[in-house]
């Protein structure tokens, strides 16, 4: 046997890796804050256009793909103040002809019987027809007919939605990578698809640098950076998978930037999810987005088709959850969600407002100028010197 001495230096000699040790610390939107500058110019010289695959934006808000959130009366909406809707085609706008009777049962139904519901009602067949009519609706109602499907619907429906005049097709998953592997199928080509696509693929969502930078190879026209942080995603609790969205933003901005370094070709950053109030709009787009989804605030009103719920999108697993169903309530019209008048203090209204004003203390003139201020690390800051709201 070895004595303390020998055993003490045998043990010196060994160096143990833990994963703990390496651990990188990531961000989200109550970790930092936005420090003001030397200038300041007025809201209303701020200019807050944007585009997406070609499309113009008079605002970088988009709604997301979302049963509850998107059909083409909020879309038509949302196209008037200048933003832009996605629609979902595995929801139930291309499962029915009458999608309200849906979103109504699934709304009402009790706490206890609404997976059931929802398993049921995404149970019925996706419709060309139906694709092809809502693609027309969002037409005649004044929106650009932007359309989501999960990769392995996209083969299908992708080549159907641009032949039928869709604007844009957005590729959207929990994880998207740039190379998906699979023993019982052949999975979607993505460098091909975009390639043989004749409308802008935007493809969703990562978290990853290497892996936005690979999927703006294939062509991607936008990526769209989120995994779980929305408030109806069980992604995070039920997979363990998700990174911060401040540190996730800045990462696939920094791939995006390294890309039109290279190539010449700048692609649009699209944050989606995690952002309930102006102040978090506002980090988002510092982080280095160039537009916003969103998608339990625009739930929230009157022209959305949840009636005050939303739950997540479609998943790939017919043996887990499908999002849960969350209670939002309705405060009023998507305008005023937007523009205000605010009728509350806690920044969940008059969002773009917020973002503007944001902007033009800050100094920034265009959405290009607000990725470049300073961002602080600042955990702290939203309940310093707070003490007597918290008591209200």
């Amino acid at each position: 046997m070895l004595d303390q001495t020998e055993a003490s230096q045998t043990a010196n000699r060994r160096i143990f890796h833990s994963k703990v040790d390496s651990i990188r610390p990531t961000y989200g939107f109550e970790d930092v804050s936005l420090a003001p500058g030397t200038s300041t110019i007025e809201p209303t010289d701020v200019d807050l256009t944007s585009e997406l695959g070609g499309l113009p934006l008079g605002i970088p808000i988009l709604a997301a793909a979302m049963d509850a959130v998107v059909d083409v009366r909020l879309a038509g909406e949302l196209g008037r103040l200048g933003g832009l809707a996605i629609l979902n085609l595995e929801g139930v706008q291309a499962r029915y002809d009458d999608p309200d009777a849906i979103l109504a049962k699934i709304a009402a139904a009790a706490d206890g019987e609404v997976q059931e519901l929802l398993t049921e009602a995404y149970a019925q067949p996706i419709r060309e027809d139906l694709i092809a009519r809502r693609i027309e609706e969002l037409h005649a109602a004044g929106s650009r007919a932007a359309v989501a499907a999960t990769p392995g619907a996209a083969r299908r429906f992708g080549p159907f939605c641009a032949e039928h005049g869709a604007d844009l097709f957005l590729v959207q998953s929990q994880v998207s990578s740039a190379r998906h592997l699979a023993t019982g199928y052949d999975p979607l080509a993505l460098e091909e698809f975009t390639r043989f696509m004749p409308i802008p693929v935007a493809v969703g969502n990562t978290t990853n640098a290497e892996a936005a930078f690979a999927l703006m190879e294939q062509g991607a026209a936008a990526v769209f950076v989120g995994v779980g942080p929305g408030a109806a995603c069980t992604t995070r609790e039920v997979l363990g998978i998700g990174v911060p969205q401040v540190t996730a933003i800045s990462d696939v901005a920094a791939a995006r930037d390294a890309w039109f370094a290279e190539s010449g070709r700048y692609v649009r950053i699209v944050a989606d999810g995690g952002m309930r109030r102006g102040g978090e709009l506002a980090k988002a787009i510092a982080a280095g987005a160039d537009a916003l989804m969103i998608g339990s605030p625009l739930a929230r009103a009157e022209e959305a088709p949840g009636r005050g719920t939303n739950w997540g999108m479609a998943a790939p697993s017919p043996t887990l959850p499908r999002g849960t169903r969350i209670k939002v309530g309705t405060v009023g019209s998507l305008e005023r969600i937007l523009f205000g008048p605010a009728h509350v203090t806690d920044g969940s209204e008059n969002l773009v407002g917020a973002l503007r004003q944001s902007m033009a203390a800050l100094g920034a003139r265009t959405i290009g100028e607000m990725q470049q201020v300073e961002m602080v690390y600042a955990p702290s800051v939203q309940t310093e010197g707070k003490s007597w709201q918290r008591s209200r």
